[in-house]
């Protein structure tokens, strides 16, 4: 199969599970439940799922003939700060004692990220015409970076607050407060997505808009999906709050 055909066929598989997270909330986190088969701690499933991403995407960058010109080195640079702070940085600053996840929803989030690792390594390390180094002063780099960076501060911020929340052995949830958490219930999902669009918009490649197809899929469904159990959880949750769009969703 053509790459650009593989590529075409995972934005719709994409489209279709946007479709059905809808209807069906993904089994993982709050919404996990018992009898979902073998489990493990939930770090070392985070982070083993985390790692296939930079790793996959490292290795198909490194071993495809292409020419690698410094805006693809950046590239990678990018892709593989995101995934070393989301699989090893993250994890390690998480209150999860006693917390577990299904060894079914940690294989497939790890076939996911290596399919996503896979197709933008190989196509910036085998396939991408090189991008010459003028492509940094380019506005569609210019622009894309910037929304990266903007989404990566989101998420980071959102994050944090996130991470305050739990004292030590606490198990609960409770209502995050402040910063973007001011205007929607997911700043942390809304900073994703704007992230991997920009990535998307910066390196001006099908394998990235495929990636940022699937993380709006992924995360616009859940970010729903949470506002609702906020609502339904907390009778005083802040009226105004939209779930993901500040004043419009």
């Amino acid at each position: 199969m053509p790459f650009t055909s593989l590529v075409y066929g995972w934005i719709l598989v994409a489209v279709l599970t946007f479709v059905v997270l809808l209807r069906i909330r993904a089994p993982y986190g709050r919404y996990a439940s018992e009898g979902r088969g073998p489990s493990i701690p939930h770090r070392v499933g985070w982070i083993a799922m985390e790692l296939v991403s930079p790793v996959a995407f490292l290795v198909f960058f490194l071993a495809g003939g292409g020419l690698k010109t410094g805006p693809m080195w950046l590239f990678a640079a990018l892709w593989s700060g995101h995934y070393m702070n989301r699989a090893l940085i993250y994890p390690l600053r998480q209150k999860t004692r006693g917390k577990r996840m299904p060894v079914a929803i940690m294989g497939s989030a790890m076939l996911f990220n290596g399919v996503n690792g896979f197709l933008n390594g190989h196509y910036l390390g085998a396939i991408a015409t090189p991008y010459p180094v003028e492509w940094l002063a380019d506005s569609r780099f210019v622009v894309g970076v910037s929304l990266f960076a903007a989404g990566v501060l989101m998420n980071w911020h959102a994050d944090r607050i996130l991470l305050r929340l739990r004292r030590p052995g606490d198990t609960g949830y409770r209502v995050p407060e402040g910063g973007l958490y001011r205007w929607v219930s997911c700043p942390n999902y809304l900073g994703e997505m704007i992230e991997w669009i920009g990535f998307a918009l910066l390196t001006w490649s099908l394998p990235a808009v495929s990636f940022a197809v699937w993380t709006v899929a992924n995360l616009a469904p859940r970010a729903l999906a949470h506002h609702r159990w906020y609502r339904e959880r907390f009778p005083d949750y802040p009226p105004r709050r939209k779930a993901l769009i500040p004043g419009l969703l």
